[in-house]
């Protein structure tokens, strides 16, 4: 098909769709067959210009609205999210290649901060204090900060942007989204059904692109605040230019997850569990565990129990357990890595390029991959190859285990393994990481909880969803009151007068 036959994803700014400059646009494949399906509209300074200023003029508006109709729309927002989760699971799968169970969960983690942000007033309530001093009271309220950004990956189209918006808009600021180029329509998607919720036109705008969008908007002077969640690389990039125009940034990188087993784990779970952690949306997770530390003599049994649960795995379209990476280039870069793990000294033990898939064979496809004997000077360690690779780590103890999680420049995530109370409650004190699981591979916490990591994993001091995000899409104001009685030498106002 020509290029100029291919559906147009366009900008979504004010309410509407606004198509952009013809001449810039970007490709958007079908992982499956390999082939490009869409088009998508890539935005100049201009069409940032414009989202800002239809995010700024709306701004006005939509701070002073009222928190009980702010509360009627998100609780509109979610009903109609939550009535259409099939819907939106089907445009990610087409975009990004996960399978619909992986899309359909997606849609419903995001939803959870949605259901959360719909009850921001109860979090919104200010403090006081009467009588501070002579006839002097205290008060503080949180208030919005204006036009807010969010750049969002291509691994989680729905539900990074999820982590951010709910709360921002709930808080009343207006958001000006830049969605992943690779699968851009979700991002759409989610503006319309806002505008179908009742949001005035303004409040939540769509900008696609890549460098250009994204550095106009670290440099905007009406962007009050940037919210990122990448690789580590693009994220102090993103911090570093965005404070620098004096903006509030979180900025969410990178993670090498690690998943430690204890000997006296039951080896099941822990083989279960390092299969789904792992292998999951293909690897492409910020969450996936990609390091499972084998402690003691239990790495064979260990090792054996999840290559034989990796070889019952089906990869292909549709209801399989995995499908294909989002693109062909990032195929090709994960599948490196395996030739350069082998030249390195770590043991194959599955090869992903091995691995029957059902149905097209076109098409950007990667199996499972298990590597054993893996050490810490290798790439297959130190990068975040974001892909279906799980490397086997050996070690004799619970401190060495410990010290390896903890001498990791990321500090995403971290699990373990283990009927050991003692040895469980240790890890989640001693750790550092910013999420930790006891027996759970993904210890991403529920919308109350704020999601992000330590060390190289976040730039920046806030994380997302929760009370941090709250915190970080509103600044405090406090306010110091003064009234004169009347009866002590105030104003004559007609009060009686005291002898």
């Amino acid at each position: 098909m020509a290029d100029a036959d291919l559906p147009l994803i366009s900008h979504w700014i004010d309410g509407t769709h606004v198509p952009g400059d013809p001449a810039r646009t970007g490709a958007v494949y079908d992982p499956v067959t390999g082939e490009i399906a869409k088009r998508v509209a890539f935005a100049s300074t201009d069409d940032v210009d414009a989202a800002v200023a239809a995010a700024q003029a709306a701004f006005a508006r939509w701070r002073g609205t009222s928190l009980a109709e702010r509360t009627r729309i998100l609780f509109r927002f979610r009903e109609l999210l939550a009535a259409r989760v099939d819907e939106l699971a089907a445009i990610i799968t087409a975009e990004h290649g996960k399978v619909p169970s992986d899309a359909r969960g997606e849609v419903t983690r995001g939803l959870e901060v949605v259901e959360w942000a719909c009850g921001v007033a109860q979090v919104l309530k200010g403090e006081f204090s009467e009588s501070v001093s002579s006839q002097i009271d205290v008060s503080s309220v949180r208030q919005p900060l204006g036009v807010v950004a969010v750049i969002s990956p291509f691994n989680f189209p729905a539900m990074v942007p999820c982590w951010f918006f709910p709360i921002a808009i709930a808080c009343g600021n207006c958001v000006v989204l830049k969605p992943s180029e690779k699968d851009p329509s979700a991002a759409n998607w989610l503006g319309a059904l806002w505008a179908e919720a009742g949001l005035p036109a303004g409040v939540f705008n769509v900008v696609h692109g890549h460098k250009v969008a994204v550095d106009r908007l670290l440099e905007h002077p009406e962007v009050k605040s940037v919210s990122f969640v990448g690789s580590t690389p693009i994220a102090r990039y993103v911090y570093e230019e965005g404070t620098r125009a004096g903006k509030r940034v979180q900025a969410l990188g990178g993670a090498k997850n690690h998943m430690v087993v204890l000997p006296d784990a039951d080896l099941d779970l822990a083989a279960d569990a390092a299969v789904n952690a792992g292998f999951g949306s293909a690897g492409q997770r910020c969450m996936a565990v990609s390091a499972v530390v084998a402690v003691g003599g239990i790495a064979d049994d260990l090792v054996d129990a999840i290559v034989k649960r990796v070889h019952t795995l089906v990869v292909g379209a549709g209801d399989t357990d995995m499908g294909p990476l989002v693109t062909g280039a990032h195929r090709d870069n994960v599948a490196a890595y395996l030739d350069a793990g082998v030249a390195q000294g770590a043991e194959l033990v599955v090869d992903g390029r091995e691995h029957v898939v059902e149905g097209p064979t076109v098409g950007f496809w990667l199996g499972p991959t298990v590597f054993d004997h893996v050490t810490p000077a290798m790439t297959l360690y130190t990068d975040e190859i974001f892909g279906p690779v799980l490397s086997v780590v050996r070690v004799e103890t619970f401190d060495a285990a410990l010290a390896l999680v903890n001498e990791n420049p990321y500090g995403n995530g971290a699990a373990i393994f283990t009927n050991d109370g003692g040895a469980a409650r240790r890890f989640q004190l001693e750790v550092e990481a910013g999420m930790v699981g006891i027996n759970v591979p993904i210890p991403v916490p529920v919308a109350a909880y704020s999601f992000g990591g330590w060390k190289q994993s976040l730039f920046g001091d806030t994380h997302a969803h929760g009370m941090e995000g709250v915190r970080f899409f509103t600044r405090n104001k406090v306010v110091t009151t003064r009234w004169l009685d009347p009866s002590h030498g105030g104003l004559n106002l007609g009060f009686p007068q005291n002898d």
